[in-house]
């Protein structure tokens, strides 16, 4: 049997979970894996576990062998953003492992990592490709190969005082200028996350659409449009700090109001593992309680 290589990537987490950690890295031994494991979560669970053996670190996709066969991430939805930022478009297909609380996207439970290892090593597996965000800035303020996006794309207010306002060119129309606290441009994937708490829709994966939520609108009958993915949207920002907070899931940087943005579909994907009974409106009822009688609560 060829020997498999996988990679592990995390961040901290809390003492809870260490007997699951130790689990899995004893299950992967036993099954002679090659693991590759991010240096800085490496370091840090030296700290936390006993393992009488050691693995290989990677600090990057780069230094991740060719045969890699796929990256488990460790933690919640914020650590499978974290680790799609990180595997960029070398096609490294990724499951999540879900220490964390909600799980749309690391929903593998943690009570069953055996059973849902056993299948992805046996290649008992769907892929499903997610689309990503990127965002260009008019002034070469940050490389446009570090800034992309599995959820989403925000614009803020600098402070907490007057709102901004946002002209929003849609393939060269304009298309609004929201007075509002921010704008969230969204993926299907992060049509679940920030946008839908600002009354966004809720988008399925490969439907080929955006949307764009505002942050608390001064006028009220602005409400979220869905988009298609192929448009190009330019942002102009106003604001009397002269200054405003741009995110992409996990980054975030402040911008002055001279920056214009230029958001756009990235050229890649990213390849989730999804095991036979991940079914997208499955996953949907159960994470947002649909059909549960809350006159039981």
């Amino acid at each position: 049997m060829k020997e498999v290589a996988i990679a592990v990537y995390g961040r901290e987490f809390n003492e809870s979970v260490i007997g699951y950690v130790e689990e899995l890295f004893n299950y992967l031994r036993q099954k002679e894996v090659r693991v590759y494991i991010y240096a800085p979560f490496y370091d840090f669970l030296k700290r936390q576990c006993t393992f009488p053996y050691t693995f290989h670190e990677f600090h990057s996709h780069r230094d991740l062998p060719r045969d890699t066969a796929f990256m488990l991430s460790l933690g919640g939805d914020g650590t499978m953003l974290s680790a799609a930022t990180l595997i960029r478009d070398s096609g490294i297909p990724v499951a999540g492992i879900n220490f964390g609380r909600l799980g749309f996207l690391a929903n593998v439970s943690k009570n069953h990592i055996q059973e849902a290892l056993d299948q992805i090593l046996a290649g008992d597996y769907q892929i499903q490709k997610r689309a990503l965000l990127q965002v260009q800035s008019s002034d070469g303020t940050f490389e446009q190969s570090e800034y992309f996006a599995l959820n989403d794309i925000s614009v803020f207010r600098s402070d907490s005082s007057a709102m901004i306002t946002i002209h929003t060119t849609l393939d060269g129309e304009l298309l609004n200028s929201y007075w509002a606290d921010g704008l969230i441009i969204a993926t299907p994937t992060g049509s679940t996350a920030y946008s839908l708490s600002c009354g966004g829709p809720i988008i399925m994966p490969g439907s080929g659409n955006f949307v764009i939520t505002p942050i608390s609108p001064h006028n009220l009958n602005v409400r979220p449009i869905v988009v298609n993915e192929n448009m190009q949207l330019k942002l102009e920002i106003e604001a009397r700090t002269e200054k405003y907070i741009l995110t992409c899931d996990s980054k975030n940087q402040i911008l002055s109001t001279k920056t214009t943005l230029l958001i756009t579909k990235a050229p890649f994907n990213i390849n989730l593992i999804r095991l036979a009974n991940d079914q997208y409106f499955t996953i949907l009822r159960e994470k947002l309680l649909w059909g549960i009688d809350v006159r039981n609560y």
